[in-house]
């Protein structure tokens, strides 16, 4: 029976319909000391490898697909990706296959829901694989990495004209609790594309232990606005094990993978909440009696994060790219917290949602200033967007930046004590949040349209003031009406 979710919970059948099924086991033991929350103990082991798959089989007959996340030379520790419920450690036997977690992947996994294992939730079996990839992926060598300089256009203004998304970028985004991220996100599954008929391009969404009712907006909007036809989902709840909740994001990266270095896609790969996968990164540690880090995370969780977020990139001579756009939520709106600070060391920037901006009813709720992103300088401009982006992208923000300090001062003494040329500053910073940043949750703008609503809010400046543009640029662009009918 389909969960409320409307999505097909995987049944021992569908397991054997996956390779490890036909294979023969190495080596079983039947030693399993604990079993602790998703954690299995087993004791007396040899020659079991980090990373090796196998599956437990307890008294009841039912087996469970268990992962070995820690080897010693008498002992290794396994997580269940399943339930643990009624699985008791005296009659249950552990068999190993001597290899890693390989998933099916298939281009037809386009279009399709699937879970944390690569499992399907929507009442259709698999199709049949065309190869089988280790969900831990093949890491680029940096000599094969080719410099990220192509856009990929999201329909959001705030992002398009500000911060552009790169292709084979890692581009996160910072929010928190009650701001509109999974609007965001599925706006942005909607609408992405890149530029150029010819090129071919997919979305991967991963939600990593989100709630119910979150898993049925993100699928009926898929649906419903058609942008499942070009993507593929894969659903972690909160209800799920959180071993599979560790196991999601990956299992997206290597369908990513698959369809961009085997079949030329360019994939951008959208994964919520990544705040969620610490939490249970730090639930699996604490299981294993790991001594703590920072907050109470593992000491290795700059080197975890890592090994998700760098499955990013292009490689020389592929055609293909994956590009991630992953979301956190800041504990307490708390941007120094272990998450969002080492993600902000291995990725190319953030992008921070405000919650004053998201108070004033302006979605998307950008803070322009927080926000950054290292690599859009290369991706805008000449031969890749309009000539003006740069101009445009860098004359904005200096301008806003400004404008917010004078509003600070108009606050102390008054409007009506600035001088002319501050209270257009004063003008433009309302008009920039309100015509620029804020956008509708179903309006798309090309790059084009962005600029233009660039330069309709810079006009609203004095022409002399847009130093950070190109003389002939602003001669160009500026719109002298605009400015002219501006009343003070």
């Amino acid at each position: 029976m389909p969960n409320p979710v409307g999505i097909y919970k995987p049944t021992t059948y569908i397991n054997k319909l996956l390779p490890y099924a036909m294979l023969t086991p190495v080596v079983s033991y039947t030693t399993v000391r604990e079993v602790k929350g998703p954690l299995i103990v087993i004791e007396r082991t040899r020659g079991v490898s980090y990373g090796e798959i196998g599956e437990v089989i307890g008294p009841d007959g039912e087996p469970r697909r268990v992962q070995v996340i820690e080897v010693a030379t008498d002992y290794a520790v396994a997580q269940v990706l399943g339930g643990t419920l009624g699985l008791p450690a005296k009659g249950s036997t552990v068999k190993f296959y001597g290899r890693t977690l390989k998933i099916p992947v298939s281009e037809q996994l386009v279009g399709r829901i699937l879970d944390g294992k690569g499992q399907p939730r929507d009442h259709m079996s698999l199709p049949p694989p065309e190869d089988f990839r280790d969900v831990n992926g093949e890491p680029l060598n940096p000599y094969s990495r080719e410099y990220p300089e192509e856009p990929i256009e999201t329909g959001i203004s705030a992002i398009d004209g500000l911060y552009t998304l790169v292709r084979g970028q890692k581009l996160p985004i910072f929010s928190g609790t009650g701001l509109p991220h999974n609007l965001m996100a599925a706006q942005v599954v909607r609408q992405s594309t890149v530029r150029g008929s010819e090129e071919e391009f997919a979305v991967v969404f991963v939600g990593v232990g989100i709630k119910t009712e979150e898993a049925l907006f993100f699928m009926d909007e898929f649906r419903r606005t058609g942008a499942l036809r070009r993507a593929v989902a894969v659903l972690n709840l909160a209800s799920d094990p959180v071993a599979e909740r560790i196991l999601a994001p990956r299992v997206g990266l290597t369908i990513a993978e698959y369809l961009a270095w085997q079949l030329g896609y360019h994939v951008l790969v959208v994964i919520t909440d990544m705040t969620n996968y610490c939490e249970g990164l730090r639930e699996l540690s604490s299981g294993r009696g790991e001594l703590p880090g920072r907050r109470g995370y593992p000491g290795y969780m700059y080197t975890d994060l890592a090994t998700i977020y760098e499955r990013a990139g292009k490689a020389h001579g592929r055609k293909g790219s994956v590009t991630q756009f992953p979301i956190l939520t800041m504990p307490h709106d708390d941007i120094t917290h272990p998450i969002p600070d080492l993600t902000g060391y291995i990725t190319e920037g953030q992008l921070v949602l405000s919650r004053a901006m998201w108070g004033k009813g302006i979605y998307p709720p950008f803070d322009v200033i927080m926000s950054l992103s290292r690599l859009a300088k290369d991706a805008i401009g000449e031969d890749k967007t309009r000539e003006d982006h740069k101009d445009v992208a860098n004359t904005l923000i200096s301008a806003y930046s400004k404008a917010l300090e004078l509003r600070s001062l108009a606050t102390l003494v008054g409007e009506r004590n600035l001088g002319w040329r501050e209270r257009r500053y004063l003008r433009f910073a309302d008009a920039f949040e309100q015509k620029f940043i804020k956008q509708g949750y179903y309006e798309r703008r090309s790059f084009e349209e962005t600029l233009d609503i660039g330069w309709d809010v810079l006009s609203i400046l004095p022409e002399d003031e847009l130093t950070n543009a190109r003389p002939q640029i602003t001669q160009k662009f500026y719109r002298r009406h605009i400015f002219e009918s501006v009343k003070l």
